[in-house]
Order: structure tokens, then C-alpha cells, then sequence
């Protein structure tokens, strides 16, 4: 397990920013490997605040990806035990999840696996914890009546199934979570701790959320960040990767 220690909220979004961008590159991710999570269910596509249009406005629309190498769960597909299963069999297919990268709530839910979750929960319909619903009311106009109750997620045993998980715990609201997650035992009423037991978890926060952790935990750390920077730093070329490919593909000149 890695807990990654920045400043800030902006330098622990650019360290984690950099680390994927390094090991999608070194993945060489094809047509069939791109999952990502979400959509409450209720909400339509086209609607501003469903997870598709997060996913589209914040990160697809801004990258070379084609439509049809994205997954997403349809919150409003007619069968909705199908739509998970489904998606469970694509993730199968597609040869596993290389790297999960995910965030957790202020009570230590990761994706939708609200606190009493299965750890070894698989993609399943989800009730929304009201903690979480209040959560998400800010994107509603604070309607309460607008907000989803219910939505699809990949379980704790499919996050778990993934061969590296990223968690990105910022601020001070989650620095209790953070606490349950890296000093504490596992338990299912804070789901996140799941991942001590994950082989490659790289957890990233900044100070802010670290405020219940003890101080020689964060000095621990800290002073591996030396080690981990070399994580991301140099930043990987997709053009220097194309050429490390080509010159070992080429077979030696014989006679």
C-alpha cells in the first residue's frame, strides 16, 4: 500500500494525473479496455447532472477517445440486474480492470458501496445512503426530491478484482475516512479500508485529509516520497513508447 502525501488539492490532482497518464501508456490500453463507473439510475443521459455527462464534459470530449471504447452503466436500461451482469461480463472480457481509480465520501464509501456494503460485493443496483443524497443535493439546487436513491456500481469485489486500485482522498471533510482506511482494520462500515488487503493500492491525498492520522504515520510517508515521485516523474511519451515498440519489433539484418 502507497499513501501519497501532497500539499494541496491541486498538487495531489496533479500527481495523480501524471501517474495515470504514465501507466496508461505503459498499459497500451486497446478498443475493449476503457470502464468507467456510474450513473445513478433515474437519470437520463443528456441530463446535465447524470454521469454520463459528467464523464463527457469533464474528461471525454477533452481526449482522443472514440465513443464506442467507453462503458458506462445505464441507469435507465429496462433491466437493470441485466445491465449489471452485462457489464461484469465486458469487464471479464476485456481481460480484467488494469487500474480503478476512484474517490470515497466523507463516511468511507468508494464508488456506491455505502457503509454495510459485501466487501465482496460484484456490479449491483445500490440504495444511496442519505448522507450521500445530501451530498449530492448541491447538484440539484439542494432539491432533495430531485436527487437520486438508488444507482449501479461496481461492487468492492469487482474494485478488488482490478490488478492496481488509485483512491484520491482530499480535504479535511475526509480525514476521518482516511484515518478508518489506513489505520484501522477492514470493516464493511467503511468500505474503503477494503483496499489494505489490495496488493497495489496507491492511495493520494493532500495535508488537509491527513488531519487524523498520527504524526509519525504521515512522517512515515512522507519520507517515501523521494521513492514515489520517481512514479511519475518522467512523465511517459506516447510517441517514445510507439518507437520502443516499432524498434523491437524490427528483426535483426542476417544473411
Amino acid at each position: 500500500m502507497k499513501l501519497i502525501i501532497l500539499d494541496n488539492y491541486s498538487q495531489a490532482s496533479e500527481w495523480a494525473a501524471k501517474y495515470i497518464r504514465n501507466r496508461i501508456i505503459q498499459f497500451n490500453p486497446g478498443p475493449d479496455k476503457y470502464f468507467t463507473l456510474g450513473l445513478p439510475t433515474g437519470l437520463p443521459r443528456d441530463h446535465p447532472e447524470s454521469y454520463h455527462s459528467f464523464m463527457w464534459n469533464n474528461f471525454f470530449k477533452h481526449i482522443d477517445i472514440h465513443p464506442e471504447n467507453t462503458h458506462i452503466l445505464d441507469g435507465n436500461a429496462a433491466d437493470l440486474e441485466a445491465e449489471c451482469e452485462a457489464f461484469e461480463e465486458k469487464i471479464t472480457a476485456a481481460g480484467g480492470i488494469e487500474l480503478f481509480v476512484g474517490g470515497i465520501g466523507p463516511d468511507g464509501h468508494i464508488a456506491f458501496n455505502e457503509p454495510g456494503s459485501s466487501l465482496v460485493s460484484r456490479t449491483r443496483v445500490k440504495t444511496l445512503a442519505m448522507d450521500t443524497i445530501l451530498a449530492n443535493a448541491r447538484f440539484f439546487d439542494g432539491d432533495l426530491t430531485k436527487v437520486p436513491t438508488m444507482a449501479l456500481t461496481v461492487g468492492v469485489g469487482t474494485i478488488m478484482d482490478a490488478r492496481e486500485v488509485m483512491i484520491l482522498i482530499t480535504g479535511a471533510h475526509k480525514a476521518f475516512a482516511l484515518y478508518k482506511a489506513i489505520e484501522e482494520g477492514v470493516s464493511h462500515m467503511w468500505t474503503v479500508s477494503a483496499f489494505q488487503q489490495h496488493p497495489r493500492t496507491v492511495f493520494v491525498c493532500d495535508e488537509d485529509a491527513t488531519l487524523e492520522l498520527k504524526v509519525k504515520t504521515v512522517k512515515y510517508f512522507k519520507g517515501l516520497m523521494l521513492v514515489h515521485n520517481k512514479l511519475v516523474d518522467p512523465l511517459y511519451s506516447i510517441k517514445e513508447k510507439e518507437a520502443e515498440k516499432s524498434q523491437s519489433s524490427k528483426k535483426p539484418y542476417s544473411d
